[in-house]
């Protein structure tokens, strides 16, 4: 039994880190420099810039008094929109399900703050797996698909720029905040097919990237950039050589880690442009709601004879993928 993907739907912060603003503090870097290496001209962010510009964020532990939101409020804000595309109350959802890279509390769940803003009454849990969460949590529910209730909502939500030291410039030109929402049912009709999904890791690089409880995002940036290319690529592959079909456009969505990153998997893997899409240029890396959030603001332009593949990297590490079969609406 597949998963029926019935909407989906994104939110990101109003607050613009732009190019120019991360040149006014005197970091060491360019707006040529950024592009030049992660292709970004902008990000959003929870944070407002007075506060950046002023502490750095420096003490993270700061951060979450600073922030205009915190995974539940802007998770909802996502969740909201999916919920009117799929023409469903908060009261049809029977289950919810979200994660992401950093939760804005250790108790309670980001679940249950997004079910709580919305008004939900109903099961609500976190499967967190790093920037490749919210492929992670389609995984675990497709292998769930006969018990699962009529509606079940899944959030992926990153707040990671109040885990970003802006003194750092290879990380404060990375990262974005944003929301992806998605409603899933094993038993309505959807948009969408949710196929072939895979979720791996390996434990041997958990040191390679890192968000502290207290402390400031890190990376070994060379090696996670290698490991995303080549593990987004083979993930690709994999979907074309086994659902590719002359009939269906497939097309690719992967971890909006940086233009620069995304632009090699499609040489490598021989792309048209026509058929690749991202929205890492405007947004920056937003983590575990990247690649939904790409196809969530596309969605209406989906036609039935697109096959979308979604392939996620992160820490951990860990990489996943499905394919997403968009099919004649009920």
């Amino acid at each position: 039994m597949s998963l029926q993907l019935l909407s989906l739907g994104h939110a990101h912060p109003e607050t613009e880190i732009s190019n120019a603003f991360l040149e006014s503090l005197d970091i060491g870097t360019s707006d040529a420099w950024i592009l030049e290496r992660v292709g970004i001209r902008s990000r959003r962010s929870v944070l407002p810039l007075d506060y950046l510009r002023e502490t750095r964020n420096r003490d993270v532990r700061a951060a979450p008094e600073a922030a205009a939101e915190d995974n539940g409020a802007l998770g909802a804000r996502a969740a909201r929109m999916a919920l009117e595309r799929a023409g469903l109350a908060p009261s049809d959802i029977g289950l919810v399900v979200a994660g992401g890279s950093a939760p804005s509390s250790l108790t309670p769940a980001d679940a249950c703050t997004i079910a709580a803003e919305l008004g939900i009454e109903a099961p609500a849990f976190d499967v967190s797996s790093a920037c490749t969460s919210f492929l992670v949590q389609l995984d675990v529910l497709s292998r769930m698909a006969p018990t699962l209730p009529d509606a079940v909502l899944v959030v992926g939500v990153d707040t990671l720029t109040t885990t970003t030291s802006y003194d750092d410039r290879a990380a404060a030109v990375l990262w974005g905040d944003g929301a992806a929402a998605a409603v899933v049912s094993p038993r309505l009709r959807g948009r969408a097919r949710v196929l072939s999904t895979e979720v791996c890791s390996s434990p041997a690089g958990a040191d390679k990237v890192r968000v502290p409880r207290t402390g400031h995002f890190s990376q070994d940036g060379r090696a996670v950039q290698m490991f995303a290319i080549r593990k987004t690529a083979e993930g690709f592959e994999r979907l074309r050589e086994a659902h590719a079909a002359p009939e269906r456009s497939l097309h690719l969505v992967a971890h909006q880690a940086n233009l620069r990153m995304l632009e090699a998997v499609c040489r490598k893997c021989e792309i048209d442009p026509a058929l690749h899409h991202s929205n890492v240029a405007l947004f920056g890396n937003t983590g575990a709601p990247g690649s939904a959030s790409v196809v969530s603001q596309a969605f209406e332009k989906w036609t039935p004879r697109d096959d979308v593949a979604l392939i996620g990297v992160g820490g951990g590490l860990t990489w996943a993928s499905l394919l997403l079969r968009f099919e004649e609406s009920a």
